[in-house]
Protein backbone atom coordinates (compact mmCIF):
# COMPACT_ATOMS: atom_id res chain seq x y z
CA UNK A 1 0.00 0.00 0.00
CA UNK A 2 1.17 3.51 -0.65
CA UNK A 3 1.36 5.90 1.18
CA UNK A 4 -1.16 8.95 1.68
CA UNK A 5 -0.48 11.73 0.26
CA UNK A 6 -0.58 15.22 1.62
CA UNK A 7 0.10 18.64 0.16
CA UNK A 8 3.59 18.11 0.60
CA UNK A 9 4.02 15.60 -1.73
CA UNK A 10 3.02 17.87 -5.32
CA UNK A 11 5.76 19.81 -7.03
CA UNK A 12 8.56 19.33 -4.44
CA UNK A 13 10.19 16.79 -6.00
CA UNK A 14 14.16 16.26 -5.64
CA UNK A 15 16.14 18.43 -8.41
CA UNK A 16 19.77 18.86 -9.40
CA UNK A 17 19.17 22.02 -7.33
CA UNK A 18 17.81 20.52 -4.34
CA UNK A 19 19.15 16.99 -3.78
CA UNK A 20 23.09 15.49 -4.54
CA UNK A 21 24.55 12.04 -4.18
CA UNK A 22 26.44 11.83 -0.90
CA UNK A 23 29.94 10.98 -1.58
CA UNK A 24 33.05 12.13 0.38
CA UNK A 25 35.16 12.53 -3.05
CA UNK A 26 33.33 15.88 -3.15
CA UNK A 27 35.57 16.85 -0.01
CA UNK A 28 39.00 16.92 -2.33
CA UNK A 29 37.19 19.23 -4.50
CA UNK A 30 35.91 21.68 -2.05
CA UNK A 31 39.64 22.02 -0.31
CA UNK A 32 41.45 22.05 -3.30
CA UNK A 33 38.81 25.08 -4.23
CA UNK A 34 38.71 27.24 -1.33
CA UNK A 35 42.25 26.12 -0.24
CA UNK A 36 43.98 25.56 -2.91
CA UNK A 37 47.61 26.61 -1.45
CA UNK A 38 47.03 25.36 1.98
CA UNK A 39 49.71 22.22 2.49
CA UNK A 40 47.55 18.92 1.85
CA UNK A 41 50.23 16.01 2.50
CA UNK A 42 53.80 15.73 3.82
CA UNK A 43 56.29 13.04 3.53
CA UNK A 44 59.63 12.59 3.49
CA UNK A 45 60.58 15.96 2.40
CA UNK A 46 57.90 15.57 -0.70
CA UNK A 47 54.88 18.43 -0.32
CA UNK A 48 51.78 18.83 -1.86
CA UNK A 49 48.87 21.63 -1.57
CA UNK A 50 45.01 20.70 -2.06
CA UNK A 51 45.07 22.05 -5.45
CA UNK A 52 48.32 19.51 -6.44
CA UNK A 53 46.40 16.97 -4.35
CA UNK A 54 43.56 17.09 -6.29
CA UNK A 55 45.79 17.40 -9.86
CA UNK A 56 47.09 14.20 -9.12
CA UNK A 57 44.23 12.30 -8.06
CA UNK A 58 42.69 13.18 -11.22
CA UNK A 59 45.03 12.23 -13.31
CA UNK A 60 45.56 8.71 -11.79
CA UNK A 61 41.80 8.78 -12.41
CA UNK A 62 42.37 9.66 -15.86
CA UNK A 63 44.80 6.94 -16.68
CA UNK A 64 42.61 4.40 -14.44
CA UNK A 65 39.43 5.43 -16.87
CA UNK A 66 42.11 4.70 -20.04
CA UNK A 67 42.77 0.99 -18.85
CA UNK A 68 39.19 0.21 -18.58
CA UNK A 69 38.34 0.71 -15.15
CA UNK A 70 34.92 2.03 -14.19
CA UNK A 71 31.91 1.24 -12.33
CA UNK A 72 31.74 -1.95 -10.12
CA UNK A 73 35.67 -2.90 -11.25
CA UNK A 74 38.16 -3.47 -8.10
CA UNK A 75 41.56 -1.59 -7.82
CA UNK A 76 43.69 -2.95 -5.21
CA UNK A 77 46.15 -1.07 -3.59
CA UNK A 78 49.55 -2.59 -1.31
CA UNK A 79 50.61 0.50 0.17
CA UNK A 80 51.94 1.78 3.68
CA UNK A 81 50.99 5.37 4.56
CA UNK A 82 52.53 7.42 1.53
CA UNK A 83 50.77 9.60 -0.48
CA UNK A 84 49.61 7.27 -2.97
CA UNK A 85 48.00 5.29 -0.30
CA UNK A 86 46.01 8.95 0.36
CA UNK A 87 45.38 9.37 -3.18
CA UNK A 88 43.89 6.14 -3.90
CA UNK A 89 41.05 7.09 -1.61
CA UNK A 90 39.65 9.81 -4.49
CA UNK A 91 40.95 8.91 -7.44
CA UNK A 92 39.30 5.11 -7.34
CA UNK A 93 35.85 6.60 -6.59
CA UNK A 94 36.42 9.12 -8.96
CA UNK A 95 36.62 6.46 -11.65
CA UNK A 96 33.43 4.81 -10.13
CA UNK A 97 35.43 2.12 -9.22
CA UNK A 98 36.03 0.41 -5.74
CA UNK A 99 39.13 0.72 -3.48
CA UNK A 100 40.41 -2.38 -1.91
CA UNK A 101 43.50 -1.76 0.20
CA UNK A 102 45.13 -5.01 0.96
CA UNK A 103 46.86 -5.10 5.16
CA UNK A 104 50.96 -5.14 3.84
CA UNK A 105 51.69 -7.64 6.48
CA UNK A 106 48.81 -10.07 5.03
CA UNK A 107 50.92 -13.64 3.33
CA UNK A 108 50.76 -14.63 -0.04
CA UNK A 109 47.74 -16.94 0.16
CA UNK A 110 45.84 -14.61 2.01
CA UNK A 111 46.74 -11.94 -0.49
CA UNK A 112 45.72 -14.15 -3.15
CA UNK A 113 42.49 -15.29 -2.23
CA UNK A 114 41.65 -11.42 -1.65
CA UNK A 115 42.68 -10.22 -5.04
CA UNK A 116 40.77 -13.27 -6.38
CA UNK A 117 37.57 -12.80 -4.29
CA UNK A 118 37.17 -8.88 -4.92
CA UNK A 119 38.15 -9.24 -8.66
CA UNK A 120 41.11 -6.56 -8.37
CA UNK A 121 41.80 -5.45 -12.36
CA UNK A 122 44.52 -2.97 -11.04
CA UNK A 123 47.09 -3.24 -8.18
CA UNK A 124 49.20 -0.72 -6.53
CA UNK A 125 52.63 -1.86 -4.65
CA UNK A 126 55.19 -0.86 -3.29
CA UNK A 127 58.72 -2.13 -3.47
CA UNK A 128 58.70 -3.79 0.04
CA UNK A 129 55.99 -5.65 -0.95
CA UNK A 130 56.96 -7.06 -4.22
CA UNK A 131 58.47 -10.21 -3.38
CA UNK A 132 55.05 -11.44 -1.32
CA UNK A 133 52.90 -9.91 -4.62
CA UNK A 134 54.89 -11.97 -7.05
CA UNK A 135 54.26 -14.95 -4.85
CA UNK A 136 50.54 -14.19 -4.33
CA UNK A 137 50.28 -13.82 -8.37
CA UNK A 138 51.10 -17.20 -8.66
CA UNK A 139 48.47 -18.68 -6.52
CA UNK A 140 45.84 -16.70 -7.71
CA UNK A 141 43.57 -18.86 -9.59
CA UNK A 142 42.06 -15.52 -11.43
CA UNK A 143 43.46 -13.31 -13.88
CA UNK A 144 46.17 -11.03 -12.89
CA UNK A 145 45.95 -7.54 -11.83
CA UNK A 146 47.95 -5.17 -13.73
CA UNK A 147 50.46 -4.11 -11.23
CA UNK A 148 51.53 -0.26 -10.74
CA UNK A 149 54.66 0.21 -9.02
CA UNK A 150 54.61 2.90 -6.02
CA UNK A 151 58.44 3.98 -6.00
CA UNK A 152 59.78 4.97 -2.52
CA UNK A 153 62.99 6.99 -2.13
CA UNK A 154 62.70 6.60 1.77
CA UNK A 155 62.77 2.95 0.72
CA UNK A 156 66.14 0.84 -0.22
CA UNK A 157 66.10 -1.95 -2.03
CA UNK A 158 63.02 -3.45 -3.44
CA UNK A 159 62.57 -3.81 -7.53
CA UNK A 160 60.12 -3.17 -9.77
CA UNK A 161 57.89 -5.82 -11.08
CA UNK A 162 54.91 -3.24 -12.90
CA UNK A 163 53.92 -2.25 -16.48
CA UNK A 164 54.79 1.37 -15.27
CA UNK A 165 54.97 3.56 -12.16
CA UNK A 166 53.05 5.40 -10.35
CA UNK A 167 54.23 9.13 -11.23
CA UNK A 168 54.66 8.05 -14.58
CA UNK A 169 51.04 6.64 -14.76
CA UNK A 170 50.22 10.22 -13.43
CA UNK A 171 52.22 12.05 -15.91
CA UNK A 172 49.83 10.34 -18.56
CA UNK A 173 46.86 11.01 -17.02
CA UNK A 174 44.76 13.96 -17.87
CA UNK A 175 44.82 16.96 -15.18
CA UNK A 176 41.26 17.92 -16.33
CA UNK A 177 39.79 14.72 -16.26
CA UNK A 178 36.29 15.06 -16.07
CA UNK A 179 35.14 12.64 -13.32
CA UNK A 180 30.97 12.28 -12.89
CA UNK A 181 29.45 12.00 -9.39
CA UNK A 182 28.25 8.87 -8.64
CA UNK A 183 24.29 8.34 -9.58
CA UNK A 184 23.98 6.70 -6.39
CA UNK A 185 24.98 7.46 -2.92
CA UNK A 186 24.18 3.35 -2.17
CA UNK A 187 27.10 2.39 -4.56
CA UNK A 188 30.15 0.78 -3.08
CA UNK A 189 33.22 2.60 -2.72
CA UNK A 190 35.60 0.46 -0.79
CA UNK A 191 36.52 -3.32 -0.01
CA UNK A 192 37.99 -4.05 3.24
CA UNK A 193 38.76 -7.88 4.17
CA UNK A 194 38.03 -8.94 8.30
CA UNK A 195 40.94 -10.74 9.81
CA UNK A 196 38.89 -13.79 10.39
CA UNK A 197 41.23 -16.42 12.80
CA UNK A 198 39.67 -19.13 10.64
CA UNK A 199 38.62 -19.80 7.32
CA UNK A 200 38.78 -16.95 4.70
CA UNK A 201 38.08 -13.12 5.86
CA UNK A 202 34.93 -12.27 4.87
CA UNK A 203 34.59 -8.67 2.26
CA UNK A 204 33.09 -6.01 3.83
CA UNK A 205 32.23 -3.94 1.31
CA UNK A 206 31.12 -0.19 2.25
CA UNK A 207 29.27 2.77 0.38
CA UNK A 208 29.81 6.71 -0.72
CA UNK A 209 26.93 7.75 1.80
CA UNK A 210 28.64 5.93 4.91
CA UNK A 211 31.76 7.00 4.16
CA UNK A 212 30.75 10.81 3.90
CA UNK A 213 28.67 10.25 6.83
CA UNK A 214 31.66 8.58 8.94
CA UNK A 215 34.29 11.42 7.66
CA UNK A 216 31.80 13.78 9.34
CA UNK A 217 31.41 12.67 12.33
CA UNK A 218 35.43 11.84 12.56
CA UNK A 219 35.59 15.79 12.70
CA UNK A 220 32.80 15.98 15.65
CA UNK A 221 33.60 13.54 17.47
CA UNK A 222 37.47 13.84 17.41
CA UNK A 223 37.25 17.71 17.84
CA UNK A 224 39.57 18.23 14.92
CA UNK A 225 37.63 21.49 13.68
CA UNK A 226 39.64 23.30 10.56
CA UNK A 227 43.24 22.57 9.48
CA UNK A 228 44.03 19.88 11.43
CA UNK A 229 47.56 18.38 11.51
CA UNK A 230 46.69 14.56 11.48
CA UNK A 231 49.51 12.08 12.06
CA UNK A 232 48.67 8.95 9.99
CA UNK A 233 50.57 6.12 13.00
CA UNK A 234 46.79 4.25 12.33
CA UNK A 235 47.26 2.23 8.83
CA UNK A 236 45.10 3.36 5.64
CA UNK A 237 44.23 0.11 4.41
CA UNK A 238 42.74 -0.39 8.32
CA UNK A 239 38.77 0.53 7.41
CA UNK A 240 40.24 3.04 4.86
CA UNK A 241 41.95 4.62 8.31
CA UNK A 242 38.84 4.70 9.36
CA UNK A 243 37.50 7.19 6.86
CA UNK A 244 40.36 9.94 8.28
CA UNK A 245 41.72 10.08 4.37
CA UNK A 246 38.12 11.37 3.75
CA UNK A 247 37.87 12.88 6.82
CA UNK A 248 41.64 15.52 6.36
CA UNK A 249 40.09 16.26 2.79
CA UNK A 250 36.64 17.85 4.38
CA UNK A 251 38.52 19.53 6.80
CA UNK A 252 41.03 21.05 4.82
CA UNK A 253 43.69 19.71 7.23
CA UNK A 254 47.58 18.25 6.74
CA UNK A 255 48.07 14.78 6.17
CA UNK A 256 51.90 13.99 7.63
CA UNK A 257 52.62 10.19 5.97
CA UNK A 258 54.28 8.01 7.88
CA UNK A 259 55.58 4.45 6.41
CA UNK A 260 55.55 2.92 9.80
CA UNK A 261 55.36 3.33 13.74
CA UNK A 262 58.88 4.57 15.03
CA UNK A 263 58.36 6.23 18.53
CA UNK A 264 61.43 8.64 17.64
CA UNK A 265 60.28 9.18 14.64
CA UNK A 266 56.78 10.08 15.84
CA UNK A 267 58.38 12.72 18.22
CA UNK A 268 60.02 14.37 15.86
CA UNK A 269 57.16 15.12 13.41
CA UNK A 270 55.03 16.23 16.03
CA UNK A 271 57.43 18.26 17.10
CA UNK A 272 58.11 19.85 13.38
CA UNK A 273 54.81 20.42 12.14
CA UNK A 274 52.73 20.88 14.74
CA UNK A 275 51.07 17.73 14.97
CA UNK A 276 46.89 18.16 16.74
CA UNK A 277 45.23 14.62 15.92
CA UNK A 278 46.01 11.15 15.38
CA UNK A 279 44.69 7.67 15.60
CA UNK A 280 45.73 4.14 17.38
CA UNK A 281 45.39 0.97 18.99
CA UNK A 282 45.93 1.05 23.19
CA UNK A 283 49.39 -0.72 22.10
CA UNK A 284 50.66 2.03 19.44
CA UNK A 285 50.73 4.64 22.76
CA UNK A 286 51.68 1.83 24.90
CA UNK A 287 54.34 2.12 22.53
CA UNK A 288 54.86 6.11 22.82
CA UNK A 289 54.54 6.12 26.67
CA UNK A 290 57.63 3.51 27.17
CA UNK A 291 59.74 5.07 24.43
CA UNK A 292 63.08 5.75 26.36
CA UNK A 293 62.96 9.62 24.46
CA UNK A 294 59.21 10.01 24.71
CA UNK A 295 58.80 13.98 26.05
CA UNK A 296 57.86 14.70 29.87
CA UNK A 297 55.66 17.65 31.05
CA UNK A 298 56.07 21.27 29.58
CA UNK A 299 58.72 19.34 27.03
CA UNK A 300 55.47 17.17 25.17
CA UNK A 301 53.66 19.02 22.46
CA UNK A 302 49.33 18.69 23.21
CA UNK A 303 47.95 16.31 20.82
CA UNK A 304 44.59 14.89 20.57
CA UNK A 305 44.44 11.13 20.00
CA UNK A 306 41.42 8.51 18.99
CA UNK A 307 42.19 5.29 20.60
CA UNK A 308 39.68 2.62 19.57
CA UNK A 309 39.03 -1.13 20.72
CA UNK A 310 37.73 -2.66 23.95
CA UNK A 311 38.43 -0.76 27.00
CA UNK A 312 41.94 0.83 26.92
CA UNK A 313 43.74 -0.13 30.17
CA UNK A 314 43.96 2.95 32.60
CA UNK A 315 47.65 2.77 32.83
CA UNK A 316 47.30 3.57 28.91
CA UNK A 317 44.91 6.52 29.60
CA UNK A 318 46.99 7.88 31.94
CA UNK A 319 50.18 7.23 30.39
CA UNK A 320 49.37 8.85 27.18
CA UNK A 321 48.55 12.98 29.64
CA UNK A 322 51.96 12.37 30.68
CA UNK A 323 53.45 12.72 27.35
CA UNK A 324 50.86 15.37 25.73
CA UNK A 325 48.19 13.32 24.47
CA UNK A 326 44.81 13.90 25.39
CA UNK A 327 42.87 10.53 24.39
CA UNK A 328 39.01 10.08 23.24
CA UNK A 329 38.19 6.37 23.31
CA UNK A 330 36.27 5.66 19.94
CA UNK A 331 34.82 2.34 19.18
CA UNK A 332 33.92 0.16 15.84
CA UNK A 333 34.44 -2.70 13.52
CA UNK A 334 35.52 -2.81 10.14
CA UNK A 335 31.56 -3.55 9.32
CA UNK A 336 31.12 -0.01 10.53
CA UNK A 337 33.84 2.30 8.55
CA UNK A 338 35.72 1.97 11.70
CA UNK A 339 34.61 4.26 14.81
CA UNK A 340 30.88 4.00 15.31
CA UNK A 341 30.67 4.59 18.76
CA UNK A 342 32.34 7.84 21.20
CA UNK A 343 32.94 8.12 24.90
CA UNK A 344 31.37 11.71 24.52
CA UNK A 345 32.99 13.18 27.06
CA UNK A 346 30.79 15.57 29.55
CA UNK A 347 31.65 18.86 31.75
CA UNK A 348 33.26 18.33 34.84
CA UNK A 349 34.94 15.33 33.81
CA UNK A 350 38.25 17.27 33.84
CA UNK A 351 38.23 18.55 37.13
CA UNK A 352 38.16 14.71 38.41
CA UNK A 353 41.07 12.98 39.65
CA UNK A 354 43.47 10.98 36.86
CA UNK A 355 42.22 7.55 38.04
CA UNK A 356 38.95 8.39 37.92
CA UNK A 357 38.91 10.32 34.83
CA UNK A 358 40.25 7.23 33.34
CA UNK A 359 37.41 5.14 34.19
CA UNK A 360 35.06 7.39 32.60
CA UNK A 361 37.23 7.62 29.36
CA UNK A 362 37.72 4.14 29.08
CA UNK A 363 34.27 3.11 28.39
CA UNK A 364 32.71 2.62 24.52
CA UNK A 365 30.50 5.24 24.64
CA UNK A 366 27.45 6.62 22.86
CA UNK A 367 26.35 6.67 18.81
CA UNK A 368 29.39 8.52 16.74
CA UNK A 369 27.74 12.04 15.42
CA UNK A 370 26.23 11.13 12.71
CA UNK A 371 25.58 7.06 13.79
CA UNK A 372 21.51 6.01 14.34
CA UNK A 373 22.62 3.99 17.51
CA UNK A 374 25.36 1.96 19.26
CA UNK A 375 23.70 -0.13 22.38
CA UNK A 376 23.70 -3.14 24.07
CA UNK A 377 20.47 -5.79 23.49
CA UNK A 378 19.87 -9.34 24.79
CA UNK A 379 20.46 -11.22 21.52
CA UNK A 380 18.19 -14.13 21.95
CA UNK A 381 14.56 -11.07 22.76
CA UNK A 382 16.51 -8.35 20.90
CA UNK A 383 15.34 -5.89 23.75
CA UNK A 384 17.91 -3.34 25.60
CA UNK A 385 19.47 -4.64 28.65
CA UNK A 386 19.17 -2.94 31.96
CA UNK A 387 20.97 0.02 32.82
CA UNK A 388 23.01 -1.96 35.56
CA UNK A 389 26.38 -2.44 34.65
CA UNK A 390 26.21 -6.12 35.20
CA UNK A 391 23.63 -7.95 32.32
CA UNK A 392 25.57 -8.70 29.75
CA UNK A 393 24.21 -8.86 26.15
CA UNK A 394 25.63 -8.34 22.64
CA UNK A 395 26.88 -5.20 21.50
CA UNK A 396 24.60 -4.08 18.30
CA UNK A 397 24.80 -0.98 16.24
CA UNK A 398 21.97 0.35 13.05
CA UNK A 399 22.46 3.57 11.31
CA UNK A 400 23.93 5.04 7.91
CA UNK A 401 27.54 3.71 9.05
CA UNK A 402 26.97 0.43 8.73
CA UNK A 403 28.01 -1.93 5.47
CA UNK A 404 26.22 -3.00 2.64
CA UNK A 405 27.28 -6.12 3.54
CA UNK A 406 29.59 -9.21 2.53
CA UNK A 407 30.94 -9.47 -0.98
CA UNK A 408 29.17 -12.98 -2.26
CA UNK A 409 28.22 -14.21 1.16
CA UNK A 410 24.22 -13.58 1.62
CA UNK A 411 24.01 -16.10 4.15
CA UNK A 412 26.38 -14.30 6.66
CA UNK A 413 25.17 -10.67 5.30
CA UNK A 414 21.65 -11.79 6.88
CA UNK A 415 22.96 -13.67 10.10
CA UNK A 416 25.07 -9.92 10.57
CA UNK A 417 21.78 -7.65 10.07
CA UNK A 418 19.28 -10.64 12.03
CA UNK A 419 16.10 -8.59 13.40
CA UNK A 420 17.11 -4.85 12.45
CA UNK A 421 20.73 -4.71 13.89
CA UNK A 422 24.28 -5.54 13.09
CA UNK A 423 25.52 -7.89 15.58
CA UNK A 424 29.27 -7.43 16.69
CA UNK A 425 29.72 -10.16 18.07
CA UNK A 426 31.06 -8.17 21.30
CA UNK A 427 29.93 -8.77 25.05
CA UNK A 428 29.23 -5.62 26.84
CA UNK A 429 26.89 -4.11 29.91
CA UNK A 430 24.99 -0.61 29.79
CA UNK A 431 25.69 1.67 32.67
CA UNK A 432 23.25 4.03 34.18
CA UNK A 433 23.77 6.69 31.93
CA UNK A 434 23.55 4.45 28.72
CA UNK A 435 27.16 4.29 27.86
CA UNK A 436 28.53 0.86 26.70
CA UNK A 437 31.23 -0.88 28.21
CA UNK A 438 32.33 -3.88 26.38
CA UNK A 439 33.11 -7.08 28.45
CA UNK A 440 35.08 -9.29 26.07
CA UNK A 441 34.55 -10.85 22.49
CA UNK A 442 32.14 -13.44 22.94
CA UNK A 443 34.89 -16.13 22.03
CA UNK A 444 37.23 -14.21 25.08
CA UNK A 445 34.32 -14.67 28.12
CA UNK A 446 35.97 -17.07 30.48
CA UNK A 447 33.88 -19.47 31.56
CA UNK A 448 35.37 -20.63 35.42
CA UNK A 449 32.86 -23.08 37.70
CA UNK A 450 30.17 -21.28 36.65
CA UNK A 451 31.46 -17.55 36.90
CA UNK A 452 31.83 -15.51 33.80
CA UNK A 453 35.40 -13.72 33.75
CA UNK A 454 36.08 -10.73 31.80
CA UNK A 455 39.23 -11.28 29.68
CA UNK A 456 39.16 -7.55 29.65
CA UNK A 457 39.41 -6.60 33.47
CA UNK A 458 42.00 -8.93 34.21
CA UNK A 459 44.11 -7.75 31.71
CA UNK A 460 43.67 -4.18 32.82
CA UNK A 461 45.26 -5.36 36.35
CA UNK A 462 48.09 -6.74 34.74
CA UNK A 463 48.75 -3.11 32.72
CA UNK A 464 48.85 -1.55 36.08
CA UNK A 465 52.11 -4.07 37.13
CA UNK A 466 55.19 -1.28 36.64
CA UNK A 467 56.95 -4.20 34.43
CA UNK A 468 54.31 -5.16 31.87
CA UNK A 469 54.11 -3.74 28.76
CA UNK A 470 51.68 -5.97 27.12
CA UNK A 471 49.29 -8.45 28.42
CA UNK A 472 46.64 -10.82 27.32
CA UNK A 473 44.53 -13.14 28.93
CA UNK A 474 42.99 -15.98 27.46
CA UNK A 475 41.17 -19.46 28.73
CA UNK A 476 43.10 -22.35 29.54
CA UNK A 477 42.33 -25.77 30.32
CA UNK A 478 41.40 -27.20 34.20
CA UNK A 479 40.50 -30.53 35.24
CA UNK A 480 38.34 -29.10 38.60
CA UNK A 481 36.83 -25.40 36.92
CA UNK A 482 36.53 -26.28 33.59
CA UNK A 483 39.24 -23.28 32.25
CA UNK A 484 40.87 -20.86 34.49
CA UNK A 485 42.85 -17.14 33.17
CA UNK A 486 46.15 -17.60 31.47
CA UNK A 487 47.89 -14.37 31.53
CA UNK A 488 50.66 -13.97 28.26
CA UNK A 489 52.71 -10.92 29.49
CA UNK A 490 55.42 -9.06 27.56
CA UNK A 491 57.51 -6.97 29.69
CA UNK A 492 58.78 -3.53 29.63
CA UNK A 493 62.46 -3.35 27.82
CA UNK A 494 65.33 -4.11 31.00
CA UNK A 495 61.82 -4.90 33.58
CA UNK A 496 61.75 -8.10 35.69
CA UNK A 497 59.27 -9.90 36.91
CA UNK A 498 58.50 -13.22 38.24
CA UNK A 499 55.56 -15.63 37.42
CA UNK A 500 54.95 -15.91 41.61
CA UNK A 501 55.17 -11.92 41.43
CA UNK A 502 52.74 -11.49 39.23
CA UNK A 503 50.13 -13.98 40.39
CA UNK A 504 50.30 -12.10 44.14
CA UNK A 505 50.09 -8.79 42.37
CA UNK A 506 46.75 -10.01 40.81
CA UNK A 507 45.26 -11.65 43.58
CA UNK A 508 45.69 -8.47 45.41
CA UNK A 509 42.81 -6.75 43.10
CA UNK A 510 40.77 -9.06 41.80
CA UNK A 511 38.79 -12.13 43.64
CA UNK A 512 40.30 -15.20 43.80
CA UNK A 513 38.50 -16.98 40.93
CA UNK A 514 39.17 -13.83 38.22
CA UNK A 515 43.04 -14.13 39.08
CA UNK A 516 45.29 -16.25 36.07
CA UNK A 517 46.55 -19.44 37.34
CA UNK A 518 49.66 -19.44 34.82
CA UNK A 519 51.71 -16.47 33.47
CA UNK A 520 53.55 -17.24 30.32
CA UNK A 521 56.68 -14.76 29.32
CA UNK A 522 57.47 -13.41 26.11
CA UNK A 523 56.54 -11.32 23.09
CA UNK A 524 52.98 -11.56 22.31
CA UNK A 525 51.77 -11.81 18.35
CA UNK A 526 49.77 -8.09 17.38
CA UNK A 527 48.38 -8.27 13.90
CA UNK A 528 49.75 -4.87 12.26
CA UNK A 529 47.12 -2.58 13.38
CA UNK A 530 48.22 -3.41 16.78
CA UNK A 531 45.38 -5.75 18.29
CA UNK A 532 46.66 -8.82 20.26
CA UNK A 533 46.31 -12.22 18.21
CA UNK A 534 44.43 -13.54 20.90
CA UNK A 535 43.58 -16.94 18.47
CA UNK A 536 47.17 -17.64 18.56
CA UNK A 537 47.62 -17.70 22.20
CA UNK A 538 44.22 -19.71 22.58
CA UNK A 539 45.89 -22.27 20.29
CA UNK A 540 49.32 -22.16 22.55
CA UNK A 541 47.32 -23.22 25.71
CA UNK A 542 44.71 -25.44 23.70
CA UNK A 543 41.96 -23.42 24.62
CA UNK A 544 39.52 -25.30 22.54
CA UNK A 545 39.96 -28.30 24.94
CA UNK A 546 38.52 -26.34 27.83
CA UNK A 547 35.15 -27.45 29.20
CA UNK A 548 33.31 -24.68 30.51
CA UNK A 549 31.88 -25.71 33.87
Amino acid sequence: MSKAQNQYDFGLDKNAANFVQLSPVSFLARSASVYPNLTSTVYEGRVFTWAQTYERCKRFASFLSKRGIGYGDTVAAMLPNIPAMNEAHFAVPMTGAVLNALNIRLDAASIAFQLDHGGAKIILVDPEFMAVIGDALKQMKGPKPLIVDVDDASFPGGQRMGEIEYEDALASGDPNFDWKPIKDEWDAIALSYTSGTTGNPKGVVTHHRGAYLNAASNILAGNLGQHPIYLWTLPMFHCNGWCFPWTVALSAGTNICLRKVDPTKIFQLIAKHGVTHMCGAPIVYNTLINAPDAPKGKSAKPVVGLIAGAAPPVAVLEGAESIGIRLTHVYGLTEVYGPASVCAEQPGWDNLPADQRAQLKRRQGVPYPLEEGVTVLDPTTMKPVPRDGETIGEVMIRGNIVMKGYLKNEKATREAFEGGWFHTGDLGVLDETGYVIIKDRSKDIIISGGENISSVEVEDVLYKHPAVLFAAVVAKPDSKWGEVPCAFVELKEGAKATEAEILTYCKQLLPGFKSPKAVVFGPIPKTSTGKIQKFMLRNQVESAKAISA
